[in-house]
């Protein structure tokens, strides 16, 4: 027996020793006591289906005072004995009063003999030392006990009723209102108070024992008429009574607190799941949009025209500026979400929230990193393909230039090669044909050229996947073929034309002077209209400058291109002035050449057209070319701000992060202001998305003037207001883990100065062995040996251990830490980790335990609990989720629709699976 049983023993049964001797002879006290006795005894051997009707005689033979023993107090008797002769009685007896003392309770003159032969005096006197022991002793209120302490707890319990004034356990109670009191102050519906009457005792009496007995399960134990007829009511039947109230009271507000905490408890998770739902609908609404973006990202089928690819330039334009944007902040919004939500679990003491599979924010890193690349890969292709259309059309065009050139040339040429002219011509005439046909074959060597030229624009046309290659490359066919063929032909003619040179010799030199100078000449007018309407592509002021400079390199030639036409048309004017004079019969005819001086007047006059024209296309492009370097070095100056601004903000954030200037609020309010600064910067960065817009439409694919591309700077964006939304939450989630820990703000700032301490990279993490040094500076010792963590070490302990281990580190409990603040496994510790588990060491939240303690008073003391216990105690939103959720009881105590609410607590702890 303790002190404390001792004490109350001493305090309760010794003082009742000699008034029992004197007072149990009054008669009315006696009839008081019968009768409260046994109620209450009777309201505890219900329980175990049985009842006395006669105090002194249904305990004679012990066995129903044992059955009462191990009913009120939940522990197994001795076996009795079953035999009717008058040694079993009193062996029952002894057991039950044996076990009586084993509890602490000194009996006085209580022995089994007189029990077995019914004096009422003793079997009262047992029975009243049984209530005091098993109902009264226990009570305690504000560090009073047994009879004080129920008193107290009824002139608390009354105070507020004027008319009730309660100071002991008898007089104070002979009025009814202190009993009809404590029922309305407990269940104010069940008692109309205000029509009571002070003057009318019998009617309070029976109003509050009927009302006790109807609807909190008190049996009636003493009549009305025994209480108002007798001038002091017996002190223990009263007490015996009001315990009753008591413990039905007690034991409500039992039920109430427990269901409370569960009520707590399931709004907690409740709370959580719906979190985790979000995060799911989040991930898989995100990942689904990169699942559909990236292939279209990774589209890289080609286009025809210019037109088209630069339709798909401006819809990639409308994916970064309108698409992707709201992507970017979803993506931010859900790693604040799981952040918070880690953060809400660990405070509530349940397990870490692990996705599903594909959903974790690293698969949503590896995704959107994957989304990058196919963008990053995509601008680059269109970009390519806008080149390579570009340099199609040049080539296409040109092709065309070339070979209508070519084939104008080539137009009645074979025809001509193929007339039989010199069958009936005179000496002079086949020497003169002789001689023209060298002309000709000159002019096609001089054509060779150009037709290489064709064949090699040809080539590079099918190299870069010209659309429409086949009809080129038929056309390419036919000017081969054809120049083969004037090969042939030509080859066939002059061996004809040297048969025949044997039978004529008459030429005319001057004929054949002009045609010598008059074909090149010709060719070199065609070749300077070729160039002069030749179209040409530059990119920067440089080119520009270098054709213009061969222009004017051109124009400086024509002075003497002027005289050789002269001269040219000298030796014409000469021949005719020749006939003219001779009157030779081929007079004003040239059989040497086809070239006529209107033909070269014509294409010189056609020259000299030209070359205007040329300068004013040079003077465009050079104009256009200027207005490119303009924007060029107008988004460089924009650039070339806004890149190391975006550098240097990067930097200021990774500081503010590690420094301690103030409380977190603090912190945060500066985090917030900053953050508000760098969003009102947004505008710059949308003038020089304007900027490059416009150098992409001027078709701009370089910039000398920076280092800084529109995608650094957007990459950069993106990442500074990650960066700082990110520091928000962080510092949102110290403020929660602080708030729900506990943790004063001398302690945070001690965490962080440790943290920063040992973070000599600032990196924001530490690696493991910072992070034990980190702890040790802390003063927490982390051992091999298990031993009471104080928070603290003595010099010499903290010497010896980082003598002996380094640090004195012992590998298994450090790698059991590491297990709790780096569950990934990647080798660093972050400060929000390492304030979790410094405030994890003194946390004080709710456990299963607690939770399975609280369900069980809720089922009254049993292994399992009934749908209607739970939609009675708890509200119906969560009873009806604990139903839903609990597996069926399947103990050897179950009822139909029992419910095991043990393994439903520990799987809310994440102990067990729901």
């Amino acid at each position: 027996m303790d002190h404390y049983d001792s004490q109350q023993t001493n305090d309760y049964m010794q003082p009742e020793e000699d008034w029992d001797r004197d007072l149990l002879l009054d008669p009315a006290w006696e009839k008081q006591q019968r009768k409260t006795f046994t109620a209450w005894c009777n309201s505890h051997l219900r329980k175990a289906g049985t009842q006395i009707e006669n105090i002194e005689e249904d305990f004679r033979d012990g066995l129903k005072l044992m059955l009462l023993l191990e009913v009120i107090s939940g522990e197994r008797l001795a076996k009795p004995e079953r035999g009717k002769m008058r040694v079993h009685k009193i062996s029952n007896v002894n057991k039950a009063l044996d076990f009586i003392a084993s509890k602490g309770v000194k009996l006085v003159s209580i022995g089994a003999e007189e029990i077995v032969d019914g004096n009422v005096k003793m079997t009262l006197g047992m029975i009243w030392t049984i209530i005091l022991r098993f109902a009264i002793q226990d009570i305690s209120v504000e560090e009073t006990s047994a009879k004080e302490g129920l008193l107290l707890w009824c002139q608390r319990k009354t105070a507020p009723y004027k008319n009730v004034n309660i100071q002991n356990f008898h007089i104070s109670w002979k009025d009814g209102l202190g009993f009809c009191a404590l029922i309305h102050r407990h269940r104010p519906e069940l008692i109309d108070y205000g029509k009571l009457r002070k003057d009318d005792p019998l009617t309070n009496l029976n109003t509050a024992f009927d009302v006790a007995e109807k609807y909190l399960d008190i049996p009636k134990m003493l009549d009305a008429e025994d209480i108002v007829g007798t001038a002091r009511p017996d002190e223990k039947a009263i007490m015996t009574y009001v315990s009753s109230f008591y413990h039905a009271f007690s034991g409500a507000q039992k039920a109430e607190t427990a269901a409370n905490r569960i009520c707590k408890v399931l709004a907690v998770n409740q709370e959580n799941e719906q979190l985790m739902e979000d995060y799911e609908k989040l991930a898989s609404d995100l990942l689904e949009w990169i699942r559909r973006t990236v292939p279209w990202l990774e589209n890289r089928a080609p286009e025809n025209t210019m037109q088209a690819m630069q339709q798909k330039l401006e819809d990639f334009r409308d994916y970064r500026r309108l698409h992707k944007p709201p992507k970017v902040q979803e993506k931010c919004q859900l790693e604040i979400n799981f952040n918070t939500l880690q953060t809400k679990l660990r405070l509530s003491n349940r397990p870490a929230f692990m996705p599903s599979e594909g959903k974790m924010v690293s698969d949503i890193n590896n995704a959107w990193g994957g989304l990058e690349q196919a963008e990053k890969g995509y601008e680059e292709w269109q970009l390519n393909e806008i080149r390579r259309l570009e340099r199609l059309d040049h080539l296409a065009e040109k092709f065309r230039q070339k070979a209508s050139i070519h084939e104008a040339w080539t137009d009645g040429k074979e025809a001509m090669l193929q007339q039989k002219d010199y069958e009936i011509a005179t000496l002079s005439e086949i020497k003169a044909l002789l001689k023209k046909h060298e002309a000709f074959e000159s002019d096609l060597a001089a054509h060779q050229d150009r037709v290489e030229q064709i064949a090699a624009i040809a080539q590079e046309l099918n190299e870069l996947d010209y659309y429409n290659s086949p009809s080129v490359n038929a056309r390419c066919q036919k000017i081969c073929d054809q120049w083969d063929n004037l090969g042939a032909l030509t080859q066939k003619r002059r061996e004809a034309l040297e048969r025949t040179e044997k039978l004529l010799e008459t030429i005319d030199q001057l004929y054949l002077e002009y045609a010598k100078r008059a074909a090149p000449f010709n060719n070199w007018m065609e070749g300077a209209m070729e160039d002069l309407q030749d179209t040409f592509i530059v990119h920067t002021i440089e080119e520009i400058q270098g054709l213009t400079t061969a222009h004017e390199q051109f124009k400086a030639t024509l002075p003497d291109a002027d005289k050789e036409r002269q001269a040219i048309l000298g030796i014409h004017n000469e021949v005719s002035k020749i006939v003219q004079t001779y009157h030779v019969n081929m007079a004003g005819t040239n059989p040497y050449t086809t070239i006529t001086p209107q033909e070269i007047n014509g294409k010189w006059d056609h020259v000299r057209q030209l070359v205007p024209r040329r300068d004013q296309a040079l003077m465009e492009e050079h104009s256009r070319q200027q207005q490119n370097e303009r924007l060029r070095k107008q988004f460089a100056a924009q650039a070339n701000v806004i890149g190391p601004w975006i550098q240097t903000k990067m930097e200021e954030i990774g500081r503010i992060s590690i420094e301690m200037h103030g409380t977190l609020e603090d912190q945060l309010n500066h985090l917030r202001q900053y953050e508000k600064s760098i969003v009102n910067y947004k505008p710059k960065i949308d003038q020089l998305e304007g900027d490059h817009q416009q150098i992409q439409e001027a078709l701009i694919f370089d910039n000398k003037h920076t280092n800084y591309t529109m995608e650094h700077i957007r990459v950069g964006w993106e990442q500074l207001l990650t960066t700082i939304a990110r520091t928000i939450n962080e510092v949102e989630n110290q403020i929660l883990t602080r708030d729900a820990k506990g943790i004063s703000q001398e302690q945070m700032n001690e965490f962080r100065a440790s943290f920063n301490h040992f973070d000599r990279d600032h990196s924001g993490t530490l690696g493991p062995e910072e992070f034990k040094a980190c702890l040790i500076s802390l003063g927490y010792d982390i051992g091999n040996d298990p031993q009471k963590k104080t928070g603290m070490m003595d010099t010499d302990d903290f010497r010896a251990c980082l003598i002996s281990m380094g640090y004195n580190m012992g590998e298994a409990e450090f790698a059991r830490i590491m297990s709790i603040v780096d569950p990934n496994r990647i080798g660093v510790v972050t400060f929000q980790a390492f304030i979790d588990f410094m405030s994890r060491e003194t946390a004080d939240t709710d456990t299963a335990d607690q939770v399975m303690a609280s369900f069980k008073i809720l089922a009254g003391d049993k292994n399992y609990i009934t749908l209607d216990e739970l939609r009675r105690e708890l509200p119906p939103d969560q009873a009806e989720y604990c139903i839903a959720r609990m597996a069926p009881y399947t103990g050897p105590d179950a009822v139909p629709g029992a419910l095991d609410y043990m393994s439903f607590s520990t799987a809310l702890y994440g102990e067990s699976d729901l």
